[in-house]
């Protein structure tokens, strides 16, 4: 029975979805609108006697919600991973697969990632690739939000395929078993992997048309071979002691050119033909950021401590000892008219003024083959500093030296990766076996990265994103509206009577994109839950097999692409990927209409009903 608070309700929701397509404002001001919409509807406006009340904690249980929680607890054993770089081996492997083409090597991600998600749960199977494809992104220099919405599509398509891909064919199967019907492991293989081969191919050559151009989403801003000026003290018990050239080249400074070498205060130009390097020398190199962090993350001392205050160039600089778990890098340019122009490195005193030291410089002229800290500053110039995150901070207020935004990254802890890949290892293995739920295995991998010394407590709560956390809690919100009120039952039932008297193939088809398109308001796992025993009573009053109804309901609760909170795996690539709401409306929309379309096709036939 309709009623007030069910039409409220879903103009709520209307206006909800119609205000994060238009993006003129921010998704965290329209979630906080519509948590607050719902609360005053069911608090202000009096409710019926008798009728299913909904109270402001059941409103608010949502940013509790497992899910919610799984996902962020996600986001902290993804930023351990990234903080690490312990994925970067995989990724290698998965990039030469892909051999020199770039399409391809994305393509073999994906089709990857879409086999083992039939036999896997889907959501631990993106957990695992996200970062993969992030790393194999950086290293192929392609924009990792390119390939990381097909990546959850395609794990979506693939969980389609078997009864143990998605916790929604399990749902479905556990319904229908109270209801005499079994479904098994391989019951819906076929037409699972009619609409998976299909959504494949879309998400292949059709959907990164509609993307579009990704340059600078989701990827490092570091433009690709960007060369910076730096240079590397061989101090006592240095790794580069006895590095001996081969061909010019030092083996031991993969991707990083050495233009000089300074040995007692006398420059030894390139070629370096059987150079051996030594205590006490200067190593001049270029490189790009990513070659120098590499250089930084695999050992404390490969980069110089700038420090002002080293007047004796006999004297070999300090080294950083250790890398602390917050160090930091980020660039930063010289002001015109700075008070920093014209001096060297080494008399500006940047250290001492804001506590970050300078790693690297990049200009636009010709780079020279001198020491780094004897090159005098030009406005204009790129300077790679290092720091805690409250040094770099300081550098937000100066006018000499200005910090470029979203700049900033952790130095991974290389030697911390092994601890991040057996926590991530551990996390998988214990959520897809069903060893124990996915939220507890995600919250105790959380505990698990910070507890090792992977991620310190302050960048663990900087990768949680506030977006995802305000949206999911909104839908929630919204979900348990619509259920309380009566209005997914009242969709359910309209569906029913507007199809009395129809073809067999008919009803299944509207059947198919109703449930498709609640599966993208709803949670994917509540719309099967719903519409199971509707697609049963259908198939019972049309003397039909029940089987076409369910594997129906299972496809179509699946097909949560059209909005970031349809499905777990869309919300787990959102902040990675850096993508908008209608990045998923125009790219998702299309993908649940092609699959309508060609199971409305192709179920009839299999089916023959």
């Amino acid at each position: 029975m309709a009623t007030l608070h069910m039409w409220l309700t879903f103009a709520v929701i209307a206006c909800t979805i119609v205000a994060y397509a238009l993006e003129r404002w921010s998704i965290e001001g329209v979630s906080l609108a519509t948590i607050v919409s719902l609360l005053a509807i069911f608090t202000l406006v009096p409710q019926a006697p008798g009728s299913n009340v909904v109270t402001a904690p059941e409103l608010l249980l949502g940013f509790a919600n497992p899910a919610l929680i799984t996902v962020l607890a996600l986001l902290v054993i993804g930023q351990a991973l990234f903080n690490t770089d312990a994925l970067e081996a995989p990724a290698r492997t998965l990039s030469r697969l892909g051999g020199a083409n770039v399409k391809r090597t994305i393509i073999v991600l994906l089709v990857t990632a879409g086999i083992t998600s039939a036999f896997l749960n889907n959501t631990p199977v993106i957990v695992m690739f996200i970062p993969i494809v992030v790393a194999v992104a950086a290293q192929r220099n392609f924009a990792a939000s390119s390939a990381l919405l097909p990546l959850s599509f395609v794990g979506i398509l693939g969980g389609m395929t078997t009864l143990i891909g998605s916790s929604t064919n399990l749902l479905v199967a556990g319904v229908a078993e109270r209801y005499g019907t079994h479904i098994g492991f391989f019951d819906f293989t076929i037409p699972g992997l009619v609409l998976a081969g299909t959504g494949l191919l879309y998400v292949i050559f059709v959907m990164p048309h509609i993307l579009g151009s990704r340059k600078g989403a989701g990827t490092s801003q570091e433009p690709s071979g960007r060369q910076f000026l730096a240079q590397i003290t061989v101090g006592p018990f240095h790794a580069l002691i006895g590095e001996k050239s081969i061909a010019g080249l030092f083996p031991a400074l993969e991707g990083i050119t050495v233009r000089s070498i300074y040995r007692h205060d006398e420059p030894i130009l390139p070629p370096f033909e059987d150079i051996t390097l030594r205590q006490g020398d200067v190593v001049v190199i270029a490189a790009t950021r990513r070659a120098l962090t590499r250089a930084l993350s695999e050992g404390a001392a490969s980069l110089p401590e700038m420090r002002e205050e080293e007047q004796d160039p006999k004297r070999p600089t300090d080294t950083l000892k250790t890398v602390a778990e917050e160090f930091m890098l980020a660039e930063a340019v010289v002001a015109p008219g700075s008070r920093f122009a014209g001096r060297t490195i080494e008399a500006s005193k940047i250290r001492a003024t804001f506590g970050t030291m300078v790693l690297g410089l990049q200009r636009r002229s010709a780079m020279s083959r001198g020491l780094m800290r004897q090159t005098r500053l030009e406005p204009g110039d790129t300077l790679l500093v290092g720091g805690l995150p409250d040094d770099l901070e300081s550098l937000r207020s100066s006018r000499e030296i200005l910090l470029l935004e979203r700049s900033m990254a952790s130095v991974p802890l290389r030697s911390h990766a092994p601890r991040a890949i057996l926590v991530f290892a551990l996390v998988i293995l214990s959520a897809a076996t069903g060893l124990v739920p996915i939220v507890a295995a995600a919250v105790m991998g959380a505990y698990g990265v910070i507890a090792s010394g992977c991620l310190s407590i302050r960048q663990a709560v900087r990768s949680f994103d506030k977006q995802i956390y305000m949206m999911v809690g909104a839908s929630l919100a919204a979900a348990v509206a619509m259920e309380r009120t009566g209005g997914a039952t009242f969709i359910a039932n309209a569906v029913v009577l507007g199809l009395e008297g129809q073809p067999a193939s008919v009803v299944l088809s509207v059947l198919f994109i109703v449930t498709a398109l609640l599966t993208n308001v709803l949670s994917n796992n509540a719309t099967a839950v719903l519409f199971t025993p509707i697609a049963i009573g259908i198939a019972t009053k049309l003397k039909l097999p029940v089987e076409p109804f369910l594997v129906c309901i299972i496809f179509a609760a699946n097909c949560s692409f059209a909005t970031p909170v349809g499905y777990q795996t869309n919300l787990l690539v959102m902040a990675p990927g850096r993508y908008k709401f209608k990045d998923y409306l125009k790219t998702g929309i299309p993908l649940v209409l092609l699959l309508w379309i060609v199971f409305s096709l192709f179920a009839p036939m299999w089916y023959n009903i």
